[in-house]
């Protein structure tokens, strides 16, 4: 362990707040704090042990998580954080491929801790100077690339914040009087794929219409929302009295990382005067490649859209950012208490406060990480960065299907990698060695992925979004798999 020096305060020196607290300095603390934190780091890129794998009930029995009476000084945290660091999920380690997001940036964790010592708030100009200038060129630069001529924005929660948002809008856009009378959401309905995000479930939900006015559109063999289906569904809700007012299309899907045809599905809401909002949470970093960009063809047409950097673009866990082409419907959304907070937001401030744009009061500065990051590498490294993890998708569809044991259960659009252990075993009881074998790989915890669900096949989904991973990588990964499923067939336990 990294030794410790005993501070003292010098007889004479004016006392600092830090002075008072511990025996500790608080230079030192920190010090010790990120020496603990770059061992962290280090060991996660040469570790084979994603995770301990630990019970709930094993880890919560080894945890002292209680609150004392009185603290235990500055020492005690930084055992606390050993313990901390030990049982956390490396998900930097290149054997994670378990979320949609995952790696390391370490300007983005320099951007983290500037943002927490500096300590602000996203609600006025006046308290968040530069943080206002850097939030705003982060959205009109996203706006830049989808194609909106003047975006407004805001950076959120994540992407179910972002599609709540946009079904806010929408509902807004169909009558501006919804915010400040409220409205009887029981005939109006929106339109989603039916392999969409579930948060759009929550959304329904919170605006007022309910899940069972949230129509599901089929979807094509490759997961896309078919166009056909969306205008018959169209067409069916106006006979029945019903009032469409969104069609809300993915870019990337949870599971397949499916694209929906936006062109098309925008061409048949515009035809209906109907809001278009496109979940892109997923698939976003696309737009940042010359190659891949095509997937979404016709973003420039929709009215707003989500999009989250803390998932292929490796910035850390919040970052997340709503786009809209009309900034006036969100501002009327939003600012519909502002004329309250007398104590926040002045004339001044009229065209600058973020949080007139925000459901948010108090948010912190989630967007220094990311344009630390971008002016680290610019435009060309986050296209590459996608290139690469497309290629390294490319390349691990390929083993599978070069490996006899193993089959593909999905198309691929993005780096969602989905497919299943079949070997010798009857196809009724593939669904179960797919669940063990999963379970075996997060025993074994080298490689931690999602278990996942296509045709009511259970299959195992490798996400593609992590920097570390390599092709050996994806070698070691398949030869474990394939290693895995044969010790099920055989009958063997896991060793």
């Amino acid at each position: 362990m990294h030794k410790l020096n005993t501070f003292t305060i010098q007889q004479g020196r004016s006392k600092t707040p830090w002075d008072t607290i511990t025996p500790m300095g608080a230079e030192e603390f920190l010090d010790e704090v990120l020496f603990r934190v770059k061992n962290f780091l280090n060991s996660s890129q040469k570790d084979d042990v994603i995770r301990s794998g630990l019970s709930h009930n094993s880890l919560s029995k080894t945890m002292d998580l209680k609150l004392p009476l009185e603290g235990h000084g500055l020492e005690a945290a930084l055992d606390d954080i050993d313990s901390v660091l030990r049982h956390s999920v490396h998900t930097t380690a290149p054997g994670f491929m378990n979320p949609l997001w995952g790696g390391l940036s370490i300007a983005s964790i320099a951007g983290e801790l500037v943002t927490a010592a500096t300590n602000t708030a996203m609600y006025t100009y006046e308290i968040a100077p530069v943080a206002t200038l850097i939030e705003s060129a982060i959205i009109t630069r996203m706006g830049e690339l989808a194609g909106f001529p003047e975006p407004k924005g805001t950076l959120t929660t994540g992407g179910s914040n972002g599609n709540l948002l946009g079904l806010l809008c929408a509902r807004q856009s169909m009558d501006q009087k919804t915010s400040s009378l409220g409205f009887d959401g029981r005939k109006s309905v929106v339109f989603v794929s039916e392999e969409a995000h579930y948060s759009y479930n929550i959304a329904a939900n919170v605006i007022g219409i309910g899940i069972m006015n949230l129509i599901k559109v089929r979807c094509d063999e490759d997961g896309r929302m078919r166009p056909d289906c969306l205008e018959e569904e169209i067409q069916r809700a106006l006979k029945s009295g019903q009032r469409p007012f969104a069609v809300l299309a993915t870019s990337g899907s949870t599971v397949r990382g499916a694209f929906d045809p936006l062109r098309s599905l925008a061409e048949i809401s515009h035809r209906y005067n109907i809001w278009m909002h496109v979940d892109a949470a997923w698939g976003g970093a696309c737009l940042l490649s010359n190659q891949y960009r095509s997937l979404m063809d016709g973003l420039d047409l929709a009215d707003s859209f989500c999009w989250d950097a803390h998932k292929m673009m490796g910035i850390p866990l919040i970052c997340s950012a709503f786009v809209v082409k009309d900034g006036n419907i969100l501002r009327q959304i939003c600012e519909t208490g502002a004329t309250q907070a007398h104590y926040l937001y002045h004339t001044e401030g009229e065209d600058v406060d973020l949080g007139r744009y925000s459901l948010q009061c108090g948010r912190r500065n989630d967007a220094l990480k990311l344009w630390l990051a971008w002016r680290e590498i610019g435009d060309a490294g986050w296209a590459s960065m996608v290139d690469n993890f497309m290629e390294l998708a490319t390349y691990l569809e390929l083993k599978v299907e070069a490996t006899p044991e193993l089959e593909m259960a999905s198309s691929r659009m993005w780096t969602n990698v989905c497919f299943r252990y079949v070997g010798n075993t009857e196809s009724e009881e593939l669904n179960q060695l797919n669940a063990e074998l999963r379970h075996r790989l997060l025993q074994d915890g080298r490689f931690m992925v999602s278990r996942s669900t296509i045709d009511g096949n259970i299959i195992l989904r490798s996400v593609i979004a992590n920097n570390q991973i390599t092709e050996q990588t994806l070698d070691s990964y398949i030869d474990r798999v394939v290693e895995l499923g044969r010790d099920i067939e055989r009958g063997l336990p896991y060793q």
